[in-house]
């Protein structure tokens, strides 16, 4: 097809599917036997022989043009992989799932699942036979990449999905980076990235590319773990009030995918607005086993209680740090509010304190019978709790019970 014998902007080539032909063509296996010249009967295997078969990839380049030029001059909404995006040239929009490429950059599996299942569904709704590809950690090797990323017969929507990006080898790395600035129309590939400092490079060529980026970072902080389940009732349609979302916390501990669980069942069970009182009825066996509930009866000076819920707590296997991270929290909430002044209404202490307006309310009735002395002995006693089960004592249990009764003590040295 060289010499001027034609054209090839002046060509067109006439196939029910011509799409799917430079697909074919692209994937080495071809040109169509029935490609023919439009308005001729004879097909180009026809008139030229044996010359057109086998052509193979990067030897066909005026077969590629004149294709696509075919398309776009006929009006066509074109899904050819080739020539159409050249690169990602502004940054996606958050909304947008069907975005070439999604970065999901964090640690908390829920949060990567879900966005991995937001992209698949938006896909599927395009398309309903989209393609998914979902690589295992260190499956996709050099190459790999150019393959699940090639053009199909039928031109199919794909979604490819790269878990522990941060983990590929550098080799595939340059095979990504390469992808980048050259990405595949109707192909969506989700890079899962942990967000640390391994495989920076790759995470950084991802944002220069104008990937859509998703946040899923590990949900350590209390605070965190609020607004997640307060967001959960929202995306659920339903509100629950503040007291209810932190009994759920308390009770259910640092899991999300059990918060979020427990949240659509008390939604799918419960009518109206979701209480504390509900929450307990559910949930009151595990409340009973966590931090916060051992916390809650030391810091009102109830130590025969406290001390039987941090045993039921020990035996079902609550984390020790998180049991002392409860008592210090109790004891700096107290030690807080009994250093703001006095007469300031729940929601200017709120403000000034950096908590919910409920919990001033509950902070107040739990300080009755504390005093400055006894708020520091009982954060000394937390600290030596807090190092014991940290790896400084043979028995950290029982550091924890002495914590509990100092706690329980300082409560009432008033009395």
């Amino acid at each position: 097809m060289q010499g001027g014998a034609f054209e090839p902007t002046l060509l067109v080539l006439h196939h029910d599917q011509p799409l799917g032909v430079l697909g074919v063509v692209l994937a080495r296996q071809g040109i169509a036997d029935e490609l023919r010249f439009e308005g001729e009967a004879e097909t180009l295997h026809g008139r030229f022989g044996g010359l057109l078969r086998g052509i193979a990839v990067r030897q066909h380049q005026d077969m590629s043009y004149v294709a696509h030029r075919t398309i776009l001059r006929h009006g066509r909404h074109c899904r050819c992989p080739v020539g159409c995006w050249s690169a990602m040239a502004r940054k996606s929009s958050p909304d947008d799932l069907l975005a070439p490429l999604t970065l999901a950059v964090g640690q908390e599996d829920l949060l990567l699942d879900r966005a991995v299942r937001e992209v698949i569904v938006a896909a599927r709704a395009a398309d309903a036979d989209t393609d998914v590809r979902d690589l295992a950690p260190g499956t996709l090797q050099p190459g790999t990449l150019a393959e699940l990323t090639s053009p199909s017969l039928f031109a199919e929507r794909k979604v490819v999905i790269v878990r522990e990006a941060q983990d590929l080898g550098a080799d595939t790395i340059k095979d990504v980076k390469a992808y980048l600035d050259a990405p595949a129309e109707e192909i969506t590939l989700v890079l899962l990235h942990a967000g640390a400092a391994k495989g920076k490079a790759l995470l950084d060529a991802a944002r220069k590319a104008g990937a859509r980026e998703v946040a899923c970072p590990k949900m350590t902080k209390p605070a965190d773990r609020l607004a997640f389940v307060r967001g959960e009732f929202r995306t659920l349609g339903r509100s629950a009030t503040p007291e209810a979302t932190q009994t759920l916390v308390d009770a259910i501990g640092s899991d999300l995918r059990e918060l979020a669980s427990a949240a659509a069942q008390l939604v799918a069970d419960v009518e109206g607005t979701i209480d504390e009182a509900v929450v307990a009825r559910y949930y009151t066996g595990r409340a009973e086993a966590t931090g916060f509930e051992v916390a809650d009866f030391a810091v009102t000076g109830r130590t025969a209680e406290a001390l039987e819920r941090l045993r039921w707590a020990l035996s079902v296997g609550q984390p020790l740090p998180g049991i002392t991270f409860a008592l210090a929290s109790g004891v700096r909430a107290i030690g807080k509010l009994a250093s703001a002044p006095r007469g300031a209404n729940p929601g200017q202490l709120a403000r000034d304190l950096g908590m919910p307006p409920w919990k001033i309310d509950r902070v107040r009735q739990q300080m009755r019978g504390w005093t400055g002395d006894g708020v520091s002995a009982a954060l000394r006693a937390v600290a030596e709790a807090d190092a014991a089960v940290k790896g400084g004592s043979a028995d950290p249990a029982y550091a924890l019970e002495k914590a509990v009764v100092a706690v329980a003590r300082a409560a009432r040295a008033r009395s």
